[in-house]
């Protein structure tokens, strides 16, 4: 039988460094299951630049919290042990893991070299602002805690393609490209060319380094028994290379690897053409789709064209959707929060609708009291309804700009499926939806509570579908309401 999959991204920014996030996604990995999740992304389990770093200030990919290397044995997040209990515990779930992987770049080196280097604009990398001079950057990351263990391979300047911080002069005015080195082709035109990101730039375009990186990646997959991998900042790198690597780990390691890749842009057009030039080999997630949602949630667009320009729209099958990350959250540098008012019916618009694979992210299923965020209200019973009983045929339906609604007709594969949906973004609304000639004479009931009367199929198989005003309602069978209400 098939099933809807729902990832759920499991972590945010601001979790304590106490060590025992492993633990926590072990304790929970039977909830989720029965929630209805079927994957979970986890966070980078490797060793960053101190042990608050989120993951993404990647210092050493073979310590997954098994060397004292900067000033800790522990990640943010506990101990490899640790980290394959939780995975392991996710296995035993039915749950598949994805692993966040970064690439891009490398932070927190043990040594400097003095190296020859022009400057470059940091508003334009393609304008070069100073000629060749000697910086000294830090560029040797040798990894003594390991010693050797999993990999010799051993950093030098000769593997980076440039920085923005010489050591000499202790400033971040500008950006360092080694003499004999270029900025990749076929990445995001952003900045002229959006090659660098952050600290000690990797060069993908050394044959040495891609070899590394291919082992690397082989042994991390054979190490932890993950699924799949969640691409951090893929618009940084040129565009073939990871339809290459894909293609190169899924043929060495014989399994399917499914990846989800980050391409930070709200512009469908860089989406799709991005997905061209690793032939499809991947998903991205669906930043076009955010910005909607966030654009909606200020009143800058309406429901009626919610999906205009969305990749979902354009090719379902390579997008993965949501509604918030890591990344949005309050106080990052992508910060574009959906309001709060919003976020039910987004998540109707993700977890309800037959096209694409959500993403649930965790501080909108479990809240953020760092920062004082409330739960999204019923997402649990959103997840379930996808679960159990969102399938079949899809209608959709639009009384207005700010009134929409769709249904799924069921399936005999899935018992009392069937679902009719419909939001506003203003007033209360009412729409006229055909469930189909099967359903006549049930009874529907609205899951969130907006609507506590029960609506009735006619003999023609229709029903008077209705919301309250900016709201979303969740129409199923009386069954499955019951289900969800006594199992909640």
């Amino acid at each position: 039988m098939s099933t809807n999959k729902t990832m759920m991204q499991y972590f945010e920014w601001y979790l304590p460094n106490d060590g025992l996030w492993w633990k926590r996604c072990a304790a929970k990995a039977v909830n989720l299951r029965d929630l209805g999740i079927t994957q979970v992304w986890l966070p980078p389990a490797y060793k960053g630049t101190s042990q608050e770093d989120v993951g993404y200030g990647v210092y050493d990919m073979y310590d997954l919290g098994e060397f004292d290397q900067k000033g800790t044995v522990r990640t943010k997040y506990g101990t490899k042990e640790e980290y394959q209990e939780a995975i392991s515990a996710f296995h035993k779930a039915n749950i598949q893991v994805f692993a966040d992987i970064v690439l891009n770049h490398r932070m927190g080196g043990d040594g400097t070299e003095i190296v020859s280097a022009v400057s470059d604009s940091p508003e334009n990398r393609n304008i070069q602002i100073d000629d060749a001079q000697k910086v000294k950057v830090w560029s040797l990351f040798k990894f003594p805690g390991r010693n050797g263990k999993y990999s010799k391979f051993t950093w030098n300047h000769t593997h980076f393609t440039g920085t923005d911080w010489d050591e000499n002069t202790q400033t971040m005015d500008r950006i360092f490209r080694f003499t004999g080195k270029k900025w990749a082709r076929n990445v995001d035109p952003e900045k002229g060319n959006f090659d660098y990101l952050m600290g000690m730039n990797v060069d993908m375009q050394n044959p040495t380094v891609v070899r590394e990186t291919q082992k690397w990646l082989e042994w991390y997959i054979n190490e932890t028994h993950l699924d799949g991998l969640r691409l951090d900042a893929v618009k940084h790198i040129s565009f073939p290379f990871y339809g290459k690597l894909l293609k190169y780990i899924r043929g060495a390691t014989g399994m399917e690897i499914p990846a989800v890749g980050e391409y930070w842009s709200g512009e469908l057009d860089r989406l799709l053409h991005y997905l061209d030039m690793v032939d499809n080999e991947m998903s991205l997630f669906d930043v076009a789709l955010h910005y909607n949602f966030f654009d909606a949630s200020q009143g800058r667009r309406n429901l009626k064209n919610i999906f205009d320009n969305s990749l979902v729209q354009a090719r379902p099958q390579n997008a993965v959707t949501f509604v918030d990350n890591h990344d949005t959250q309050y106080g990052q540098s992508l910060q574009s929060f959906v309001e709060d008012w919003f976020k039910p019916l987004a998540y109707s618009l993700i977890l309800l609708r037959q096209d694409g694979v959500p993403c649930v992210f965790y501080s909108d299923y479990y809240g953020n009291p760092v920062q004082n965020r409330p739960l999204v209200p019923n997402l649990g019973k959103q997840i379930k309804v996808r679960r159990w009983y969102a399938y079949g045929e899809q209608q959709d339906y639009c009384l207005n700009d700010h009134v929409i609604g769709w249904v799924r007709r069921g399936d005999i594969e899935h018992e009392n499926s069937g679902v009719a949906v419909v939001m506003s973004d203003g007033d209360a609304g009412t729409i006229p939806m055909e469930m189909g000639a099967a359903f006549a004479g049930e009874a529907f009931y609205d899951v969130m509570g907006m609507c506590h009367e029960p609506v009735i199929i006619d003999k023609k198989g229709v029903g008077a579908f209705q919301t309250a005003p900016r709201g979303v309602s969740i129409w199923v069978r009386e069954k499955a309401f019951e289900d969800i209400i006594i199992n909640e």
